[in-house]
C-alpha cells in the first residue's frame, strides 16, 4: 500500500508487506543507463519514515558525502574527467593526471575525503621537499591542482572547507635565468647566417617568441605591410591522451593547441632586417619546393624541412645546438634566447609594459621579478645621471662623450658620436671600436677651431645602445 508519493527528487515513502515503512530517496543519475540512482532506508512507524526522509533529503543536498564513502584517489579521477578535462589544453590536462598518478594515488589516494586535513596535507608536502627532493615550484603547482579539485568538493558538499587552503609552502629562491652576453650574441648571430634555420635563431633574438610558438606560425601569421608577427598556436610532442592499452606503439604525438595562456595569443611587431630575413626564407622554400617536386607538402608553416613539412620541438634543439656548436658557444637552453631578448629590450631603455605585451607574459609585476638583474643595471645607470649635480661646478671634471654603437646586418658595429660627423668607424667588437673612436676624438679636437660639445644621443633603435667615453 502506497502512503505517501513525492516527486522524484524529493523521494517517496511507502508501506512494505512486513509492516515496515521504506523511504526512497533519488541521489544522482546512472549516466550509463539514465535512469535516476535511489537509496532506501527504514522506517518502524509512517511518523518516523516522514522524518527520516526530510533528514535524507537534508543530508543529500548539503552533506552528500553521508551516502558515499569517496576517497581522494576516486574524487581526484572524477573531477579531472567531469569538472577539468574539457576546459583544459592537453599539456595542462596530462600535468594534472601525472599528479594524481605520481604524486597523490601512491601516498593518499585510499584515503577517505573526509579524512583529509590541512596537517596531513603539509606533512605530506614536506616529505615531497624532504625526501624527495621535489622543487618549490613543483609542490606549489601540486597543491594549486588539489586546492581547485577539493574546491568542487566543497560546492558539492563533500567538505565543509578547503584543506588546501590552510598550507604553508616555501616559494623557494627564485631561479637565476641565463642569457648571453653581447659579445656572445653577436657571435651566435654570425654563425646563424652559415646555417639554413639561423633564420629563426635571429628572429627569436629579436622577438623574445617561445620555441612552440615559433614552431607553430604560419606564413598567414605575418603581416609584413604593418611589420607585425601575429602568435596564435603552438607545436608541441606531448604524451597522448590515451596510452595505449598494450604499452607497445608510439605514446606521444605533435600537438597544435592554443599559446600557453590567454596573453599569449599576441602581435609582436618586427624589425625591418628580421622582415628581411623572413622574406630571404620564403625564397629557400620555393626552391625546396622545386627542388622536392611533386614530393614537396606545402603545409603552410613557416618553420619547414626541405619537404615542407613542419618541423617539431626536437629536431629544431638539434639544429639551435648545432649553430651554438659554429659559434663556439658552450651550451644555452633555446629558451636563453627569449630571456636574452627581454634583457636586451630593457637594456635599450623598453619600459615594462610594453616588453610584458611582446613577451606574452600575464602580468607587468611577473616581467619586472624576472628580469631583476637589469633593473638593476638601470638603477647604476640612473643613479649616474644625478653625478652632474654633484661635480657640475668641478671646472676639471672630464667630459663624456656618447657614443651610439649599432649592430649591423652583417655583423659588424658601427660607432658614431651624435654631432661629430667625423669620428665614427666600423669595427668586429666593442673593445676595439671604442678605443679607435677615442684616438679619432682626441685628433678631431686638437684641429677644431672650437671645442667640441657632446650632443645629446638620439632616440636609439632596438639594436642600437649607447656608450660614454672620456676624450
Amino acid at each position: 500500500m502506497m502512503a505517501n508519493k513525492r516527486a522524484n527528487k524529493e523521494g517517496n515513502i511507502r508501506q512494505r508487506a512486513d509492516g515496515r515503512w521504506e523511504v526512497r530517496i533519488t541521489i544522482g543519475i546512472d549516466y550509463s543507463t539514465g535512469e535516476p540512482k535511489r537509496i532506501s532506508r527504514y522506517a518502524e512507524t509512517k511518523e518516523e519514515a516522514v522524518r527520516l526522509l526530510h533528514e535524507l533529503s537534508f543530508l543529500r543536498d548539503t552533506y552528500p558525502k553521508k551516502f558515499k564513502a569517496v576517497t581522494l584517489g576516486e574524487w581526484l579521477d572524477m573531477c579531472l574527467e567531469v569538472y577539468m578535462k574539457h576546459t583544459l589544453k592537453q599539456s595542462t590536462y596530462l600535468s594534472y593526471e601525472s599528479y594524481i598518478r605520481v604524486h597523490f594515488k601512491p601516498v593518499l589516494g585510499n584515503q577517505l575525503l573526509r579524512d583529509i586535513t590541512p596537517r596531513l596535507l603539509q606533512q605530506f608536502y614536506n616529505h615531497k621537499a624532504e625526501s624527495e627532493h621535489l622543487s618549490p615550484k613543483t609542490i606549489v603547482n601540486l597543491n594549486l591542482f588539489l586546492h581547485k579539485a577539493l574546491s568542487f568538493a566543497v560546492n558539492e558538499g563533500y567538505l565543509q572547507t578547503n584543506p588546501a587552503a590552510a598550507i604553508n609552502l616555501s616559494r623557494g629562491n627564485k631561479p637565476q635565468i641565463e642569457i648571453l652576453t653581447r659579445d656572445e650574441q653577436l657571435l651566435l648571430m654570425r654563425a646563424s647566417y652559415g646555417h639554413r634555420y639561423g633564420v629563426f635563431v635571429r628572429l627569436v633574438l629579436f622577438t623574445g617568441l617561445r620555441l612552440g610558438e615559433l614552431l607553430g606560425l604560419r606564413w598567414e601569421d605575418l603581416d609584413f605591410a604593418a611589420g607585425n608577427l601575429h602568435v596564435r598556436r603552438t607545436l608541441s610532442r606531448l604524451n597522448k591522451m590515451e596510452r595505449p592499452a598494450s604499452g607497445r606503439g608510439n605514446t606521444t604525438e605533435i600537438v597544435v593547441q592554443l599559446p600557453k595562456s590567454q596573453n599569449s595569443i599576441r602581435s609582436v611587431p618586427l624589425l625591418p632586417g628580421v622582415i628581411a630575413d623572413l622574406q630571404g626564407w620564403a625564397e629557400v622554400q620555393r626552391q625546396d619546393q622545386l627542388t622536392a617536386g611533386k614530393s614537396y607538402v606545402s603545409s603552410g608553416y613557416l618553420v619547414t624541412n626541405p619537404s615542407g613539412g613542419f618541423v617539431e620541438p626536437r629536431t629544431f634543439k638539434n639544429y639551435y645546438n648545432q649553430i651554438l656548436e659554429m659559434a663556439g658557444l658552450r651550451h644555452f637552453t633555446f629558451h636563453a634566447l627569449r630571456h636574452t631578448f627581454a634583457s636586451r629590450a630593457m637594456e635599450q631603455g623598453m619600459d615594462a609594459k610594453t616588453l610584458s605585451m611582446i613577451l606574452g607574459h600575464y602580468s607587468v609585476s611577473f616581467t619586472l621579478d624576472t628580469y631583476t638583474h637589469v633593473l638593476d643595471e638601470h638603477k647604476h645607470q640612473g643613479m649616474a645621471l644625478m653625478d652632474e649635480l654633484y661635480g657640475g661646478a668641478d671646472p676639471v671634471k672630464e667630459t663624456l662623450y656618447p657614443v651610439v654603437v649599432t649592430m649591423q646586418t652583417d655583423g659588424f658595429l658601427e660607432f658614431r658620436i651624435p654631432g661629430i660627423p667625423k669620428v665614427s668607424c666600423c669595427h668586429s667588437d666593442l673593445p676595439s671600436g671604442l678605443e679607435h673612436i677615442r684616438e679619432s676624438l682626441s685628433e678631431e679636437m686638437l684641429l677644431s677651431p672650437v671645442p667640441l660639445t657632446p650632443a645629446s644621443p638620439p632616440t636609439l633603435s632596438q639594436n642600437q645602445t649607447v656608450v660614454y667615453i672620456k676624450a
